[in-house]
């Protein structure tokens, strides 16, 4: 059933953060009142939150849930080695602009270069999308995993996020009429640079309690037996417990109970473990380490 679309200014949907929390939590995600205080502050702060954790805790889905709470587009910038500014911000349709030269060359015109730098070969990126964006409220920006991005574009996207507004050469200075919420998260495969944090709001998120990943589990997969969803929580418990390369997250806990779920297990035992934990295991030395301990362990079946 499609959500029905909220109506309102951000302080009338988010007047505190135990509303926040509330709101997100009608839209299953759990929110501690550590993060929910530092999300309404974003909110209403207008300042960029950086969220930082292991792998697969959930800082990806703070801003999708937020973004669906405030019924606003989410911009969603994918940080990598190598990224620039390019793919933050704006391109120029060059295709366009080719066909555009050929077409005036057929009609025995000519276009000048102010002709072929506008808006009409414009192509905008995420950070761009979320400055035009004009609402009735902001659009919020995720830059994900701003730690795999080079110093160099991290400085710059943040100079652009710190402004909230662009400057194209041939187009001018464009500002935010409402600055998008901007959300930045890490998984701290380097430090990020002191200007940058020194600016933001900064929440680390720690692995949930036990409690709170049957929780979340229960109602990502609504149709997990219970049973299963409980043994699968002690599972990922017992693999966080080795020394792996990487520790499995909650969203690598909800994959395997889907796949199990799929596959029509209710309750976890050896056989159904061991054929099913690259859902929950990424890395071959892992693999390796697991599997020496054997499927009936992983079950619990040995305890």
């Amino acid at each position: 059933m499609t959500e029905p679309f909220p109506q309102g200014s951000v302080e009338e949907l988010v007047p505190d953060a135990a509303t926040l929390a509330a709101g997100l939590d009608g839209r299953d995600y759990l929110a501690d009142p550590g993060l929910a205080t530092a999300l309404f502050l974003a909110v209403r702060m207008r300042q960029p939150l950086l969220l930082e954790g292991e792998a697969g805790v959930g800082k990806t889905e703070a801003a999708k849930t937020l973004a669906a709470l405030l019924g606003t587009p989410l911009y969603r910038l994918q940080c990598y080695e190598g990224i620039d500014a390019g793919e933050a911000l704006y391109e120029w349709n060059y295709q366009r602009q080719l066909l555009a030269i050929r077409l005036a060359e057929a009609q025995d015109t000519r276009l000048a270069d102010a002709d072929l730098f506008t808006r009409e070969f414009l192509l905008q990126r995420p950070v761009l999308q979320a400055i035009e964006y004009d609402g009735p409220r902001p659009a919020v920006l995720l830059l994900d995993e701003i730690d795999r991005a080079d110093a160099e574009f991290e400085a710059f996207t943040f100079e652009a996020l710190a402004e909230a507004s662009v400057t194209v050469p041939e187009l001018g200075t464009i500002r935010a009429t409402q600055p998008p919420i901007v959300i930045l998260t890490s998984n701290r495969t380097r430090d990020l640079h002191d200007a940058l944090t020194r600016r933001c709001l900064y929440h680390w998120i720690d692995f949930p309690a036990p409690e709170q990943v049957l929780e979340i589990v229960r109602r990502r997969v609504a149709g997990a037996s219970e049973p299963l969803v409980v043994q699968a929580v002690g599972a990922v418990a017992r693999l966080r417990s080795l020394d792996l390369v990487k520790p499995p997250g909650v969203a690598e806990l909800i994959d395997w109970v889907m796949a199990l779920t799929l596959l029509g297990v209710g309750r976890l035992d050896g056989a159904s473990a061991a054929a099913t934990w690259g859902s929950v295991v990424k890395n071959r030395d892992d693999l390796e380490l697991v599997g020496a301990r054997g499927g009936e362990w992983l079950a619990g079946d040995d305890e």
